[in-house]
């Protein structure tokens, strides 16, 4: 079947674009790892010994990254509902974080010990602006719900938001829940994209 004219044009720019160039030059995972990496030097997120939750973690660049920060005696947890290759350092959990049983096996394991939870988490897009707001808002509130469970007093949360319906609300709960909330825009998060990164810093456990 011959491709769209947007497929073939999204096709185009993933090939020429520099982080993808740069993941396969590092034999890096996903792109995505650079965004991550970005925020870390900026605020220093990462560092030896921490315990890190990455939710929505597949392909696992984002905890590939982590790992190699918080060792050596560091743990980093990823989940997801898709298969993950594995990862030095890094146990991974396949299945729904939406699950319950999921949910309990990481409060059970993790409660009030994470000090970091992290989300790239994004929904498959249907084209239909609306439904992909909600879609999007939906997964942003269930990461919030999560590191409200297993986060340590004072932890930090980093999770992908999308720009429309239900952001600034969003917002509010994390200023409610927080002590700092800040936006993140990394130079890898393509500029056309309405993703932004939300940064909030000394969970009120």
């Amino acid at each position: 079947m011959p491709r769209s004219k947007s497929s073939s044009a999204w096709l185009a720019r993933h090939v020429r674009d520099p982080y993808v160039k740069r993941a396969n030059k590092e034999g890096a995972r996903s792109r995505a790892r650079f965004k991550l990496a970005e925020i870390d030097a900026r605020d220093k997120l990462l560092r030896p010994g921490m315990t890190v939750l990455d939710l929505g973690a597949a392909p696992g660049g984002w905890s590939e990254y982590a790992a190699t920060r918080v060792a050596p005696r560091g743990r980093v947890v990823a989940v997801d509902v898709l298969p993950i290759a594995p990862i030095a350092g890094v146990e991974i959990l396949r299945g729904n974080i939406a699950d319950p049983e999921v949910l309990d096996f990481l409060k059970s394991t993790l409660a009030g010990a994470a000090d970091l939870v992290i989300s790239d988490m994004a929904p498959s897009m249907t084209g239909i602006a609306s439904r992909d707001q909600a879609l999007s808002a939906a997964l942003a509130e269930l990461a919030v719900d999560i590191s409200e469970k297993t986060l340590r007093r004072g932890g930090v949360l980093v999770l992908k938001a999308f720009h429309g319906v239900g952001f600034d609300e969003l917002i509010g709960r994390l200023r409610r829940r927080f002590d700092k909330v800040t936006t993140r825009k990394p130079s890898a998060s393509r500029a056309e994209s309405r993703e932004i990164y939300l940064l909030a810093k000394g969970f009120k456990g």
